[in-house]
Protein backbone atom coordinates (compact mmCIF):
# COMPACT_ATOMS: atom_id res chain seq x y z
CA UNK A 1 0.00 0.00 0.00
CA UNK A 2 1.36 3.22 -0.78
CA UNK A 3 2.25 5.80 2.19
CA UNK A 4 0.55 9.30 1.48
CA UNK A 5 2.72 12.46 1.49
CA UNK A 6 0.32 13.72 3.87
CA UNK A 7 1.26 11.98 6.63
CA UNK A 8 5.06 13.15 6.82
CA UNK A 9 4.29 16.57 6.32
CA UNK A 10 1.24 16.52 9.21
CA UNK A 11 3.96 14.99 11.42
CA UNK A 12 6.69 17.64 10.33
CA UNK A 13 3.78 20.81 10.81
CA UNK A 14 3.13 19.50 14.29
CA UNK A 15 6.79 18.70 15.38
CA UNK A 16 7.56 22.58 14.10
CA UNK A 17 3.71 23.86 16.17
CA UNK A 18 5.81 21.98 19.80
CA UNK A 19 8.26 23.23 19.37
CA UNK A 20 7.43 26.69 18.41
CA UNK A 21 5.33 26.89 21.71
CA UNK A 22 8.16 25.50 23.92
CA UNK A 23 10.10 27.82 22.40
CA UNK A 24 7.68 30.60 23.84
CA UNK A 25 7.68 32.44 27.40
CA UNK A 26 5.20 31.80 29.58
CA UNK A 27 1.90 33.63 29.86
CA UNK A 28 1.70 35.19 32.93
CA UNK A 29 -0.99 34.67 34.92
CA UNK A 30 -0.92 37.91 37.19
CA UNK A 31 -3.70 40.58 35.54
CA UNK A 32 -1.71 43.86 35.16
CA UNK A 33 -1.93 46.97 37.43
CA UNK A 34 -4.54 49.30 36.33
CA UNK A 35 -4.60 52.79 37.49
CA UNK A 36 -8.24 55.00 37.68
CA UNK A 37 -7.00 57.91 35.42
CA UNK A 38 -8.58 60.97 37.10
CA UNK A 39 -11.75 62.61 36.08
CA UNK A 40 -9.88 66.28 35.53
CA UNK A 41 -7.18 64.68 33.44
CA UNK A 42 -10.33 63.14 31.13
CA UNK A 43 -12.09 66.61 30.87
CA UNK A 44 -11.30 68.10 27.90
CA UNK A 45 -10.01 71.75 28.69
CA UNK A 46 -12.17 74.33 28.12
CA UNK A 47 -10.75 77.85 26.51
CA UNK A 48 -12.61 81.86 26.69
CA UNK A 49 -14.08 83.21 23.77
CA UNK A 50 -14.59 86.69 23.34
CA UNK A 51 -18.07 87.89 23.21
CA UNK A 52 -19.23 89.07 19.30
CA UNK A 53 -18.52 92.41 19.77
CA UNK A 54 -15.66 92.48 22.46
CA UNK A 55 -14.38 95.51 24.21
CA UNK A 56 -11.16 96.04 25.54
CA UNK A 57 -11.88 95.34 29.14
CA UNK A 58 -13.24 92.35 27.18
CA UNK A 59 -10.21 90.87 25.68
CA UNK A 60 -8.59 91.75 29.22
CA UNK A 61 -10.95 89.19 31.23
CA UNK A 62 -10.67 86.80 28.22
CA UNK A 63 -6.90 87.21 28.52
CA UNK A 64 -6.56 86.81 32.42
CA UNK A 65 -9.17 83.65 32.05
CA UNK A 66 -7.47 81.67 29.09
CA UNK A 67 -4.39 81.93 30.90
CA UNK A 68 -6.15 80.15 34.26
CA UNK A 69 -7.53 77.54 31.60
CA UNK A 70 -3.91 76.89 30.00
CA UNK A 71 -2.47 76.47 33.70
CA UNK A 72 -5.62 74.05 34.40
CA UNK A 73 -5.35 71.85 30.97
CA UNK A 74 -1.86 71.91 31.28
CA UNK A 75 -2.06 70.67 35.14
CA UNK A 76 -4.57 67.63 34.06
CA UNK A 77 -1.96 66.59 31.00
CA UNK A 78 0.69 66.26 33.76
CA UNK A 79 -1.59 64.35 36.23
CA UNK A 80 -2.49 62.04 33.34
CA UNK A 81 1.42 61.54 32.13
CA UNK A 82 1.93 60.61 36.08
CA UNK A 83 -0.83 58.19 35.98
CA UNK A 84 0.37 56.48 32.88
CA UNK A 85 4.03 56.31 33.91
CA UNK A 86 3.05 54.67 37.28
CA UNK A 87 0.65 52.15 35.79
CA UNK A 88 3.68 51.28 33.32
CA UNK A 89 6.15 51.30 36.63
CA UNK A 90 3.42 49.26 39.03
CA UNK A 91 3.29 46.42 35.20
CA UNK A 92 7.58 46.71 35.78
CA UNK A 93 7.85 48.57 31.98
CA UNK A 94 10.53 51.16 32.34
CA UNK A 95 9.24 53.74 29.29
CA UNK A 96 9.22 57.15 29.89
CA UNK A 97 6.24 58.61 28.22
CA UNK A 98 7.66 62.27 28.96
CA UNK A 99 10.81 60.93 26.64
CA UNK A 100 13.00 62.30 29.56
Amino acid sequence: MPKSLWTPIALSVCAAMTANCAASPPISMVAPVRLVLPEVARRPCALAALPSEPTLGDLEAAYVERGAQIVACDGARRLAIETLEAERNANGKSASVTGR
